[in-house]
């Protein structure tokens, strides 16, 4: 009871294989008595650029900019168009996962779920720098995220010319999940779906279900530069 899931989801296609995953986390999360909310960036044609209008406050006039020149302007809490974002992640009476669903684009999420990391996680909301990483705001959240990608998993290892996929999880997983605080969950990763056969594709979905069964008896990673660069 009290437990509360925000997947954001970032693929254009609903059939494609991440909206397989999409929906077994909704089927099988909900049947667990979560409330499950699904944020469709592509269908609500989410805006991902921060602009000017995401500003508050009026920067400084005819000054000369220096080293230590601070515009008194920050961004607000951009999406009014996500109202079920605020209440999960800052109720810390819930049990609360965010979870990211998106096909890996150039060793990166998509720019669209890039944006809304940009412009919904913003300063005042989800930190406060003097707060961050073990002692942010969202410390009692946890964070995991579900990807695809496009080349194997040899590729993606240390020997390979890709290098590890723990280098890349780095900015993702480190720079933005836990600087917020937010415990993070080792991702789940299915390489190369496109790739592989219909029977292993069946195995990828199967071993997705089963991991959602224990999601919440999971020990977050240990979220220091060590686990990413070991």
């Amino acid at each position: 009871p009290g437990k509360k899931v925000l997947i954001v989801y970032a693929h254009q296609e609903p059939k494609s294989f991440n909206g397989a995953l999409l929906k077994i986390a909704v089927e099988e999360l909900t049947k667990q008595g979560c409330s499950v909310t699904v944020s469709d960036l592509y269908a609500m044609q989410f805006e991902p650029r921060a602009t000017r209008n995401d500003i508050v406050g009026e920067p400084r006039q005819n000054m000369p900019c220096s080293k230590s020149c601070k515009p008194p302007i920050r961004y607000q809490k951009a999406e009014k168009s996500l109202p079920e974002t605020f209440p999960m992640l800052n109720n810390p009476s819930s049990q609360s996962v965010l979870m990211g669903e998106f096909p890996l684009f150039w060793f990166n999420m998509p720019a669209i779920l890039k944006g809304w990391m940009d412009r919904v996680l913003v300063q005042g909301f989800a930190y406060d720098l003097s707060k961050v990483y073990d002692g942010g705001l969202l410390q009692d959240k946890l964070s995991l995220f579900s990807f695809t990608t496009g080349g194997s998993q040899e590729m993606y290892s240390k020997e390979s010319i890709g290098g590890d996929i723990r280098y890349v999880l780095w900015p993702m997983q480190h720079g933005i999940m836990h600087f917020f605080g937010v415990q993070v969950l080792e991702p789940h990763i299915c390489y190369a779906p496109e790739n592989v056969s219909e029977e292993k594709r069946k195995e990828m979905l199967a071993a997705w279900t089963q991991r959602l069964k224990t999601l919440w008896k999971e020990e977050p990673i240990d979220c220091s530069p060590e686990w990413y660069f070991k």
